[in-house]
């Protein structure tokens, strides 16, 4: 049905030669400016069975960030307007011709890239986002792909002029309440599904397509684990270049590279992922479990279930209350004389039996939930499908550190300076600083829950990377 355009002037102006491409309710035409003897590129949006009113706010929006966008890489805006042919009626958008070479087109044709070539095409491409991004308000492609990618051919030692072009996908700040969801499978990020993007996505969107360069196959097409993309195995990279793009294509947005300045100075600077962008992820078989939305954290440690080191402290807690149940019902607690000290006595230390039931029932049955909404920080316990809430909580404004410790030792009583059996071994714990008030993760609530290592770095990232605070070590 395109070709049936081929031929026809629109505005009296420009005469359609041939067809570009095509998508759902727009179709893109090559086409001959009439008045300066020089090829354009026409996209005409008509009112057919396939239109629909986001077809056309998408459409109306190219033209009018392209109006005002300034940029040899990217298309210039020559003119827009409504146009009516036998086809149907519609709207126009008129731009300059490039005349290059899609990505996916050189790849078609079998050309490979080095990694010289990909990262002088990422440099380039950076560069034409952060001109985007710098925009007031910041201009975000959301539809980067190989298609969508220009290559002129090679000058001299030059890679060759970089292009991108196709705005039909852009938004800006100023549109940012849009649940629109655009862009190409197996390059749009995980939260541009959910219609909601960011610089960043653009990111991803950048590193997926470096990734068919290196690899050959679409993103889609290679193995995935957790969401992430598996390439490693396809490539003959370097480990730093390896690392950068699997940071530009990290599934989760908190832990992705951010900005355009970051993505640049990791890619030039080869320790720099290493020594600050390391990604923690989930250790295998750990049962902590961490939701994350954009208005809450949710940390969750489940039961620690029966373990052979809990054996010693059920026999200590029974053994002790049944030596006191005796003591007060048996024979000592028949003596008159002594009786006033045996119920002071009993009652002070049935205390301690009690709690350390309590943190055996706690630990192999109790859940501990430490959650951070937009107002508050609170911790809780569940046994049993009861909720008991812990007394500490604070206002989610007070927190104001993050801090991961090492293992240390402290005096159980200060009493006896020199009796070593009165040093404990604290372990490693994290810290949540709200204003005076500490919230700590480590041996869970009841003391006994313990964390390993790698968990305790885990958890200290997420929560670095969701309050956006640094974390503070006292290694």
């Amino acid at each position: 049905m395109m070709e049936e355009f081929t031929g026809q002037v629109l505005r009296d102006r420009y005469r359609i030669q041939s067809v570009l491409g095509g998508q759902t309710g727009r179709r893109t035409f090559l086409a001959n400016d009439l008045q300066t003897d020089s090829l354009v590129v026409v996209k005409l949006l008509l009112f057919s069975p396939d239109f629909s009113w986001e077809h056309l706010k998408l459409f109306e929006r190219e033209a009018e960030v392209l109006k005002f966008l300034e940029h040899p890489a990217i298309p210039q805006y020559l003119d827009y307007f409504d146009v009516e042919i036998e086809l149907g009626k519609g709207f126009a958008l008129v731009q300059t011709y490039i005349e290059a070479k899609s990505l996916s087109d050189w790849i078609q044709s079998g050309r490979t890239f080095s990694e010289d070539d990909i990262k002088a095409i990422a440099t380039e491409l950076l560069k034409i986002l952060d001109y985007l991004h710098s925009r007031q308000p910041p201009v975000i492609h959301r539809d980067i792909k190989p298609s969508n990618i220009l290559l002129a051919d090679r000058s001299g030692n030059s890679i060759g002029q970089v292009y991108l072009i196709d705005l039909g996908s852009v938004q800006t700040a100023v549109h940012g309440g849009t649940r629109t969801i655009v862009g190409t499978y197996g390059y749009m990020p995980l939260e541009q599904f959910g219609g909601q993007t960011t610089p960043a996505s653009d990111l991803y969107a950048l590193g997926a397509t470096l990734i068919y360069l290196a690899t050959g196959q679409h993103p889609d097409q290679l193995p995935q684990e957790e969401m992430s993309i598996q390439f490693e195995e396809q490539v003959n990279l370097s480990p730093h270049l390896i690392d950068w793009l699997k940071s530009m294509t990290e599934p989760s947005l908190d832990l992705r590279l951010k900005s355009v300045k970051q993505a640049l100075e990791a890619l030039e600077t080869p320790n720099l992922l290493k020594n600050q962008l390391t990604v923690v992820t989930k250790p295998h078989g750990s049962r902590v479990q961490v939701t994350k939305t954009s208005q809450v954290l949710e940390i969750v440690i489940l039961p620690q279930g029966f373990d052979l080191g809990v054996i010693p402290n059920i026999l200590f807690a029974f053994v002790w209350n049944s030596f006191l149940f005796n003591w007060y019902k048996g024979g000592f607690a028949s003596w008159n004389s002594i009786r006033w000290y045996m119920a002071v006595f009993s009652v002070a230390h049935l205390g301690i039996g009690l709690t350390m039931i309590w943190k055996i029932i706690s630990t192999l049955f109790g859940t501990v939930r430490l959650r951070i909404t937009q107002s508050k920080i609170s911790h809780s316990l569940e046994i049993f499908g009861f909720r008991y809430w812990l007394p500490l909580t604070a206002p989610r404004q007070n927190i104001i550190k993050i801090e991961l410790t090492s293992t240390s030792y402290k005096k159980y009583s200060e009493e006896d300076e020199e009796d070593e059996e009165d040093i404990v071994k604290v372990p490693p714990q994290i810290n949540i600083w709200a204003g005076t008030k500490k919230f700590t993760l480590s041996n869970g609530i009841n003391g006994m829950i313990n964390l390993t290592p790698s968990e305790l770095d885990w958890l200290t990232q997420e929560l670095s990377s969701w309050l956006n605070l640094p974390i503070s070590r006292d290694f």
